[in-house]
């Protein structure tokens, strides 16, 4: 078992240096739509954490604690800067799923297999999401109503403003 917990805690310790990461860039990425992904993919990781807690602490093992927050300064500016972080993340996201699937695959846990097969999955969904934002879609979680017009604008780097 303790095979099993110290995969499923690389796994979760990973995944959360993903999170922060998205974290990091959309507080980058203004586009409103992009961003609204980020969101979704973030909300996304943090369920895949709490699955993956549950499941250590099951075995007895240690959930691994919160990283320091991410600094995720791009070289440019603007748009350019933006581009420059989600090409990592689609990146980044490929080079997870080609590294874990491997280590999946000869897992004798089929429950636990099977989950971070699920998380992989969700993984190539935003790396999709990221190729079509760089791509210039604005659809990346559905197509916007008639009246809402073709796009929304962008949104503020923080949450509150003083």
């Amino acid at each position: 078992m303790t095979d099993v917990v110290s995969l499923l805690q690389d796994f979760a310790r990973e995944k959360l240096g993903s999170l922060m990461r998205h974290q990091a860039a959309a507080r980058l990425v203004s586009q409103y739509d992009v961003n609204n992904t980020y969101q979704y993919v973030i909300n996304r990781e943090e369920v895949q954490l709490s699955w993956l807690a549950k499941a250590i602490e099951e075995l007895g093992g240690a959930v691994p604690a919160d990283t320091a927050a991410v600094d995720r300064t791009p070289a440019g500016k603007g748009a350019d800067a933006a581009r420059a972080v989600i090409d990592e993340d689609g990146r980044a996201a490929q080079a997870f799923v080609d590294r874990w699937r491997p280590r999946i695959s000869t897992m004798a846990n089929a429950r636990h297999a099977k989950m971070l097969g699920v998380i992989l999955g969700e993984e190539l969904e935003a790396k999709r999401f990221f190729e079509q934002a760089l791509a210039g879609r604005t659809d990346l979680l559905g197509k916007r109503g008639e009246t809402l017009g073709p796009s929304h604008g962008e949104v503020l780097a923080s949450r509150w403003i003083e």
